[in-house]
């Protein structure tokens, strides 16, 4: 579903309605506001939809690139919501869990934080991000829900090893093993940026996607006139698992 910004109010899938606890993955691992970030207006406009037809507890969580802690982005980017748990990834549990193809791409079992697994909704929230020639929308917000200390390459931090893996094949294989239910991806703007996010160029385009992640990314894919690679290996999978 495509709507126009002006007009967006979250209305929930029936199913959230039976959830005990619902988490919110935000794009925030940076010190930056929309469009590089997802803003604090959109996630408030989802808690509110949410609280009419439930009383679920509401988590927002992510993590950095770096591995620091994300508490003081959080502080920067005006996320400050009443009666929601704001969590830092690098606190959690983590757990490994298997991918459930069984001729699976790049990784055979992620670790996952063990406050994904123990909720009943999960939600990824995204700008509208082109970087080079890929987007970067609901499933590869994902990425930063892994741990960076045991992914990392180097002492930069960052998950250097996945990417030796290939990033796409591990995008693809991560929709799978950590499926997300609802992905929303803000394109009040259009944000296109080549190594650094913070120095990009925004257009406008004044809407919002809503829908399972992989089919609203593929619609992002098409108006911004890119192939997502993770895209076409997700629908190899989607046969895969039917078979």
């Amino acid at each position: 579903m495509i709507v126009k910004d002006s007009d967006f109010v979250f209305t929930p899938p029936p199913q959230l309605a039976w959830a005990r606890r619902v988490l919110i993955k935000p794009c925030a691992g940076y010190p930056f506001s929309y469009p590089v970030t997802t803003s604090p207006k959109l996630l408030n406009t989802i808690i509110r939809g949410i609280r009419k037809i439930s009383n679920a507890d509401i988590l927002i969580a992510d993590g950095t690139p770096s591995g620091e802690s994300i508490y003081p982005i959080y502080q920067a980017l005006g996320y400050n919501f009443h009666h929601v748990l704001m969590l830092d990834i690098r606190d959690s549990i983590f757990i490994e869990v298997q991918n459930p193809l069984s001729r699976f791409y790049a990784v055979e079992s992620f670790w996952v934080p063990n406050v994904v697994l123990r909720s009943d909704f999960l939600i990824s929230v995204t700008p509208f991000k082109v970087c080079g020639n890929s987007g970067h929308f609901s499933v590869a917000n994902l990425l930063s829900l892994l741990s960076v200390s045991k992914y990392k390459k180097d002492k930069s931090g960052g998950w250097g090893a996945l990417y030796e893996l290939g990033i796409e094949k591990v995008l693809a294989d991560l929709y799978f093993t950590l499926p997300f239910d609802l992905g929303i991806i803000e394109a009040h703007q259009k944000f296109s940026y080549s190594d650094d996010p913070a120095k990009g160029e925004a257009e406008d385009y004044g809407k919002i996607l809503v829908g399972e992640p992989y089919e609203i990314d593929i619609e992002a894919s098409q108006i911004a006139g890119v192939k997502c690679k993770h895209l076409g290996l997700i629908s190899g999978g989607r046969v895969q698992l039917e078979d």
